[in-house]
This record gives structure tokens, C-alpha cells and sequence, in this order.
């Protein structure tokens, strides 16, 4: 028997990516391998991201896996659909099982497409138990009384959604393997990096979880949680991967890096120790910040970190429960600066009870703060998470699950879809506007004040109309 364990991203088909090229191996399913791996458990990665759906399926048809694990998220869900359904279709008597964010929320609909199993949550001993109950049944046909008996897991009993009792969370990472890496080509990803940047990374998880409780944030997999691998394995994994790949940078996906200060001077102490230093960038929040936690970043080969704010209005990171002052967040922005840190952030624009003074306030906190980098999104609800459940009765309706991901979920907002589409060029061009306010005469500096000028008068219409339709 043989098992195959796959994602269904495909940069070829993903336009807005290849503009940017910042491609990420899938950690996810790489840690799972490593775990069948140290288990005895032989398995194949395929991994689609520099692949293609052909390619996919003509290894399918090759190879007959006889069980295919796939991670699925919102920005793969079509395609993990697709293979779903090419795999009913063409290999019958393979085990699919699906694990990742999207499938907690969304079982009976992904079982009912032709899913066997899914895996909720945290997946390595799932997976593994999943996969030893199969090798166990020569007819692959997994009774219910077997089933019941793994927990953290959903599947289809006479058309009913069984879902176990839920799995206890690994409390040691490092009993943890480092993720399987060498199950795929992973120059493929240096070389794009190198090939569009003239450098190049590699991504690296050192937390599961997170305890903060923002509204939008899906916590589907690993819950409210924070675990941490200790420093020495961490460092471990470094020394490898400098040794392997000598990556020029790291990209650390953990959500709060500097969440634990003392984890963090332990980390520091571990790379001095070891000799090992290599530029890394991180996400945290401000009140996980201070001067001395800035100078061990630097210290660690901190080149960029990003703060997460999501507005410039108090009320609305209120609204979101982020729990962190804004005023505190442009201190900390403007600190790193000081110390030679870059520093980027997060916005988000559309959250339930936003106005447009609150988008003001935005503009002008970015102005003040002056991150060197910031990222815009609109606000949208994932299943599962405290603002779906918010504005749920009055999202989109009538949307086709099987051919929409939750990105096109739209709500009953202050003002309309259009509306937003302005002011996200609004924000941008008059933020990057002032950034150019010191630098001499340019077109380009021009450039942003007339687009800035032409959204927001985008928006007094797009305001206009939408009142419009709400009286009539």
C-alpha cells in the first residue's frame, strides 16, 4: 500500500502570486510526512505548487496511491475539489482524507463531495492512526466501531456526519520530527525567490496556536492555543537548513514571535551559542513589544517585522476584539524603525461598523506611523470565526459552496462592495503620497494624488448611490 499526501495549490493558475513570487513550501502536510516517516510509515509528497493538474492526475493514474491525504484551505478549496472528484471518478478504491483550516466548518459538505475521512485539527497522530487502521483492513472498508475509536476525526455513517470526540493537543513540539523537506524539490522555491527578488527564503514554524481572540482569525486547527518548540530544536533546524540550503533569509509563520520574551532570550542565547545567524522576518503585536525585545530581534538577525494593527481606529480594533491600543502600535512601529528594524503592518478595511471617519483615522495612523510596508484586504468571514457568526444573517445569499470559496462571502456592510473597492485605492495612494512628501517634484508622487483624489471622490458616489438603494 502506498501513501500520497498533496495540497491542490497551483502558482500557474494563482495570477495575483506570480506578481508578487513569494512562495512558501506546505509545511503542513511536510510535518505530517515527517511524522508517518518516523513511524515507519513510507509516504510520497506531491507537491503542486510549480506542477500542474495534468501532471497531478497522470501521477494519480500511474502510481494508484492507495490512500491520499490532502490539505485544504479557502485559497485551494476548487481545486481540492476537482481532485476529489477525479479521484472518485478514476481511482475508486483509493482512501482520500482531507486535514487543514477549511475542513472543520465544512465536513458533511466536503465528506458528501467523496471525501472518506477527515481529519479535525491538529493532524500528525490523527493521521497516523488513520492510516495504520487502513493498512490493518485488507478491504480498505473501515467499520464504524474502528472509527469511533480515533479521535479527531468526521465521516459519513448511513448519510450522518460522525464526528469523534476531539483530539488532545500535542503538548511537546518536539516530539515533533523537522518537517520532511526533502520529499520535494525546494529549490524550486529558492530559485523563483532568487530569480524575482535576487534573494531568497525559507519558511519555519516555531509555535502551534494562538491565545489572542480576534474575531476574524480561524482558529479550525489548532484552537486557542500556544505551544511553542523549545529553542535548541528550533536552532537545530536551523543549523540544518543553513547547511542543506543556506538560505539568505527566514520567514517565521508563527503568529505572536515575540509572544514569550523568555522563549525569545532563550532563542537568542541558543544562536550565539551555536554560531548561527540568519536574517529572518516575523509577525507580532505591539503589546508583545518593548525596547529590549526590539534589540534581541535585531540581535537574532531580525531584518523585518510585522505589527499587526488592522486599523488606525480604536473603536474598530475594539470591535474586533484585538485587544491592543492603537496609540501603542505606532510606538512600537516607529521603534523598531529607530533600531534599524524594517516594519510592516496589516489593515483591514470593511469590518462590521466601520465609517469612513474610522478609514480616516486609518490614513492618518499610517501617515504617523510610517511602516515601510503595509498590506490592505477587506473584510471577510471564514466560517467558524466570531465575525461569521456576526454577520451571518446578512451575508451573500445563495452562493454555490462547491464553486465559491469564503473570500466571495459579502454582508451587510456601512457602505457598498464598490465603496471599498475605492477606498483600498484610496488608502494606498494617499499614504504612499505622503511617503514621497520630502522628495522633490515628481510624477510619480503626482501620480498618487490624482488617484487618491479620483477614489475618494469614487467613494462620495459609490456613498451616494448605495443610500440611494437603501431608501429605495
Amino acid at each position: 500500500m502506498s501513501v500520497l499526501l498533496t495540497h491542490g495549490y497551483f502558482l500557474a493558475d494563482d495570477v495575483k502570486e506570480q506578481s508578487i513570487m513569494r512562495p512558501y513550501a506546505p509545511l503542513g502536510i511536510l510535518y505530517i510526512s515527517a511524522y508517518l516517516e518516523q513511524h515507519g510509515i513510507d509516504n510520497e509528497v506531491f507537491d503542486t505548487t510549480f506542477s500542474t493538474k495534468d501532471k497531478f492526475r497522470n501521477h494519480l493514474h500511474q502510481h494508484q496511491p492507495a490512500i491520499i491525504g490532502i490539505y485544504a484551505n479557502l485559497v485551494t478549496k476548487l481545486n481540492v475539489l476537482e481532485n476529489i472528484h477525479f479521484i472518485r471518478e478514476n481511482l475508486p478504491n483509493s482512501k482520500i482524507i482531507l486535514g487543514g483550516p477549511d475542513v472543520r466548518y465544512n465536513a458533511k459538505k466536503y465528506l458528501e463531495a467523496g471525501t472518506d475521512l477527515i481529519v479535525l485539527g491538529e493532524g500528525e497522530a490523527t493521521m497516523l492512526e488513520l492510516v495504520q487502521a487502513i493498512y490493518a483492513d485488507p478491504g480498505r472498508i473501515l467499520s464504524k466501531e474502528t472509527l469511533d475509536k480515533i479521535r479527531g476525526i468526521a465521516f459519513l455513517h448511513e448519510g450522518n456526519v460522525i464526528e469523534t470526540p476531539e483530539r488532545d493537543k500535542l503538548k511537546d513540539l518536539d516530539q515533533l520530527p523537522i518537517p520532511n523537506r526533502k520529499k520535494i524539490d525546494l529549490h524550486l522555491y529558492l530559485d523563483a525567490w532568487r530569480k524575482f527578488h535576487g534573494s531568497n527564503a525559507i519558511s519555519v514554524s516555531t509555535m502551534r496556536g494562538c491565545p489572542y481572540t480576534c474575531k476574524w482569525c480561524s482558529r479550525a486547527v489548532y484552537g486557542l492555543s500556544y505551544r511553542r518548540r523549545s529553542p535548541e530544536t528550533v536552532v537545530q533546524e536551523l543549523e540544518l537548513l543553513k547547511k542543506e540550503y543556506n538560505p539568505d533569509a527566514l520567514w517565521f509563520v508563527d503568529d505572536v514571535f515575540t509572544i514569550s520574551h523568555k522563549w525569545l532570550t532563550s532563542f537568542r542565547d541558543e544562536l550565539k551559542k551555536k554560531d548561527i545567524l540568519i536574517p529572518y522576518e516575523c509577525i507580532t503585536r505591539a503589546d508583545r513589544m518593548n525596547e529590549e525585545v526590539i534589540k534581541m530581534l535585531k540581535e537574532t538577525g531580525c531584518f523585518r517585522v510585522w505589527i499587526g494593527a488592522e486599523s488606525g481606529s480604536q473603536r474598530v480594533i475594539d470591535l474586533m476584539d484585538r485587544r491592543v491600543d492603537v496609540n501603542q502600535v505606532r510606538d512600537m512601529i516607529k521603534l523598531t524603525k529607530k533600531h534599524g528594524i524594517q516594519t510592516g503592518t496589516f489593515i483591514m478595511l470593511g469590518y462590521p461598523g466601520e465609517t469612513e471617519a474610522d478609514i480616516e483615522e486609518t490614513i492618518q495612523h499610517l501617515k504617523e506611523s510610517d511602516p515601510d510596508h503595509f498590506t490592505i484586504t477587506v473584510a471577510y468571514p471564514i466560517k467558524g470565526t466570531e465575525l461569521y457568526q456576526e454577520v451571518e444573517a446578512t451575508q451573500t445569499p445563495d452562493l454555490d459552496w462547491s464553486t465559491t470559496t469564503d473570500r466571495q462571502i459579502d454582508f451587510e456592510r456601512m457602505y457598498s462592495r464598490r465603496y471599498y473597492d475605492y477606498a483600498v485605492k484610496h488608502v494606498i495612494s494617499e499614504v504612499n503620497y505622503t511617503k514621497l512628501k520630502h522628495a522633490p517634484f515628481t510624477w510619480r508622487r503626482m501620480k498618487y494624488k490624482a488617484v487618491s483624489s479620483a477614489s475618494k471622490m469614487g467613494m462620495w458616489m459609490a456613498r451616494q448611490n448605495f443610500s440611494q438603494l437603501k431608501i429605495f
